[in-house]
């Protein structure tokens, strides 16, 4: 597999937590990426941000309450904190591996903002979950307070915040002459800064969180991409995940993959957004695939020795 135009969405839980873990993952990505840095190829990368967001907004909510000068900071400002916090621990790592290669081609970092609809049911209902692992009891005494909490994929409970679908990345023709002119992008981190066209074609920001593998899946659709490279914490897909009869996939086509979503095979917030993405762009236009896989198994995947092919 040799595509040009590619659209990378790397999931939050794969950065770490702390700033030493991110910086250790963002290298070891950009050691990964091998051929996608070569000049036959285009690149954007779409990170989420997942934990690091729910992170910032704990941070900042420590703050308002030792100093109540300070008002709370709106989770959309917290995406934003944290597109450009993982933005350039990300951009250094690349800059570094493209360096190494002797490429002096550029790598930059665009704040994203997407458009979603204020009239999503998202928005009653909660489902997105973002920050760090909480047991039960902590989950518990969250929610007796009022903040909506999840169980995420059996590995624990976490914050849950709105996550309507987006409808458009703001940015796109940006993103589009900057892959044009040879460079590196990084953007839509976090899923995108959400937000809605007021009176007057004003954006204004929304408090919720857009899951970023629906982000990337919509950027490869409006940039014309070959492949949609998805990396997360598994090498492939299964069916009947964590259960005795658990199966890898190595390959989906569109309509067995819309079987298994029918089914109920893939969890909220976890796989289930990626294998949605990946039909969307698959049904967008002949030819367009997915792949899923680990990080460090990229150029494995592309060779198809390994990963999820979707299309």
């Amino acid at each position: 597999m040799k595509p040009k135009r590619v659209i990378l969405a790397l999931g939050g839980n794969t950065l770490g937590h702390t700033l030493p873990e991110q910086r250790r993952s963002a290298q070891a990505l950009a050691a990964c990426l091998g051929e996608l840095l070569q000049p036959a190829h285009q690149l954007v990368v779409v990170h989420g941000t997942g934990p690091q967001v729910g992170t910032i907004q704990q941070a900042m909510d420590a703050l308002s309450r030792e100093d109540p000068s300070c008002p709370p900071t709106p989770l959309s400002l917290c995406t934003a904190m944290s597109q450009g916090c993982l933005g350039a621990l990300l951009q250094e790592a690349l800059l570094g591996a493209l360096r190494g290669r002797g490429s002096l081609r550029p790598v930059t970092t665009l704040l994203t903002q997407v458009e979603v609809d204020p009239a999503d049911p998202a928005f009653g209902r909660p489902s997105k979950p973002i920050g760090a692992f909480l047991t039960r009891e902590e989950a518990q005494a969250l929610e007796a307070r009022g903040t909506a909490v999840m169980e995420d994929a059996g590995r624990g409970w976490r914050r849950a915040v709105p996550s309507p679908r987006p409808i458009r990345v703001v940015e796109l023709e940006t993103i589009r002459l900057l892959l044009e002119t040879g460079q590196v992008v990084i953007a839509g981190g976090g899923g995108g800064i959400p937000v809605r066209t007021a009176q007057g074609g004003a954006l204004q920001p929304l408090e919720a969180v857009v899951d970023k593998d629906f982000v990337a899946g919509l950027l490869a659709e409006g940039l014309d991409a070959d492949l949609l490279l998805i990396l997360t914490a598994v090498e492939k897909v299964a069916i009947h995940f964590g259960k005795p009869n658990q199966r890898w996939l190595t390959h989906m086509t569109l309509p067995v993959a819309e079987e298994y979503i029918a089914q109920g095979q893939f969890a909220e917030g976890s796989m289930l957004p990626k294998v949605q993405a990946a039909v969307r762009f698959g049904r967008s236009g002949p030819g367009r695939q997915t792949l899923i896989t680990l990080p460090g198994r990229v150029s494995d995947a592309l060779r198809g020795q390994t990963g999820t092919l979707i299309g």
